[in-house]
């Protein structure tokens, strides 16, 4: 069986279903076919319940609040299930939060109504998924792919049932173990770090004060991010061995390390919540294209989760992607044409730059606070304090923060 589509995105996830709401959305796609395949895609909404918080989730920024916003999607959220935050405060080891050796973010000093919010994955893939755009102008295909075959004015997706699906451009963006990606013969480079990150949500003694508390242990950060309901999420970035013994120790026991690991900025701390942990894995794309053929989202990039950009940049890699599509087909390019490399580089040499300066500096930063050398220590405590007497470099680093500073998208610079 053949089926003909325009633009066919290989996996539903946030950044997946977010191409092609984004695509069905602007007036240039209007005579276009999209399709997305996924497996498993969402079937119905998450609980509305306050406390039933799910144990993945994202620190959405300024610049994917528009984009979700622009398809329509921002608003299905249940206000009560978005925390925004208003302040963030990093410190080192040695130091203490808002003393020496560390950097205080408000918003206040942004210009901002807040830093981001805190957003269960799964209340943002329904908002996308949900979305009038999605649900009027894009064909969900349940499926499994098995391969990929390049023509030069067409690619096929051959899945798993012996369906065969035809498309001017197909996307990429099946995560960072992407089979699209190895199918379409796109090497990476990258590493894996001698790190995995736990996870869980806890009930503190004192309240988180919509702010996201971050210190740098020698083993990797943890981070107590605000809930809605006043609880923390909570991401612990440590030894695998140490991982896997957070999610088997006594409940009580793990509360007692997560307290004094905040150095009990918070109080005493209860475990609320299930636990899990995950590796930790630096991927970044050699290519973003080749003929009919890109990447977005983890599938090109995948970053630590330290600064919380992971989603972020899959963000923003889809609305220049849409973007740049809408102005070839604006400047007269047929829709048969919109997979062409020529006219895919265009977006990978936007994003590829851009994603690659946030994969440096985060990994950077996880390198330079997990040293142990004390000279470093003393740069490590010495720069956070200079940085953070300086309203223009936390100007700066803020608003890169909430991706509405750089080569942004122009829905991105232009939302009102």
């Amino acid at each position: 069986m053949k089926t003909g589509f325009h633009i066919l995105i290989i996996g539903g996830g946030m950044v997946g279903a977010c191409v092609a709401a984004l695509a069905a959305s602007n007036r240039h796609f209007a005579d276009l076919r999209i399709a997305v395949l996924e497996a498993n895609p969402p079937t119905m909404p998450p609980p509305e319940a306050v406390d039933d918080i799910d144990l993945r989730v994202s620190a959405i920024s300024r610049a994917s609040e528009r984009i979700l916003s622009e398809i329509g999607a921002w608003p299905l959220i249940p206000r009560q299930h978005v925390c925004a935050y208003d302040d963030m405060s990093v410190w080192d080891a040695d130091g203490k939060p808002r003393g020496p050796g560390s950097i205080h973010f408000s918003a206040s000093e942004s210009g901002e109504p807040n830093l981001g919010y805190i957003v269960e994955n799964r209340r943002v893939l329904w908002s996308i998924h949900d979305c009038a755009a999605f649900r009027n102008r894009v064909t969900l295909l349940r499926g499994e792919l098995t391969g990929l075959e390049f023509e030069d004015d067409r690619a096929a997706a051959i899945l798993s049932d012996g369906r065969r699906i035809e498309a001017a451009l197909i996307v990429g963006s099946d995560g960072s173990g992407s089979l699209s990606r190895k199918l379409a013969g796109i090497e990476t480079r990258g590493w894996d770090y001698d790190q995995r990150a736990f996870v869980t949500h806890v009930r503190t003694e004192h309240p988180h004060e919509r702010t996201a508390w971050q210190r740098f242990l020698p083993e990797g950060p943890i981070a107590f991010l605000p809930l809605a309901d006043g609880r923390s999420s909570i991401v612990w970035t440590t030894t695998p061995d140490h991982a896997e013994r957070l999610v088997t120790e006594a409940p009580e026991q793990v509360g007692n390390e997560l307290a004094r690991a905040i150095d009990n900025t918070l109080g005493k701390v209860e475990l609320a919540g299930p636990r899990g942990q995950f590796p930790l894995r630096l991927t970044h794309a050699k290519e973003y294209c080749r003929e009919r053929f890109v990447l977005v989202g983890d599938a090109a990039h995948a970053i630590h989760p330290l600064a919380g950009q992971g989603v972020n940049l899959g963000f923003l890699d889809s609305a220049a992607l849409v973007e740049v599509l809408a102005e070839e087909l604006e400047g007269g390019l047929p829709p048969v044409a919109i997979g062409e490399r020529r006219v895919l580089r265009r977006y990978e040499r936007w994003r590829k730059s851009e994603n690659a300066v946030a994969l440096g500096l985060v990994d950077g930063l996880n390198k330079l606070f997990g040293s142990r050398a004390d000279t470093l220590g003393w740069a490590r405590r010495t720069g956070l304090s200079m940085l953070d007497g300086s309203m223009l470099a936390k100007r700066f680093l803020m608003g890169r923060a909430l991706g509405i500073r750089g080569a942004a998208p122009a829905l991105v610079r232009s939302h009102r």
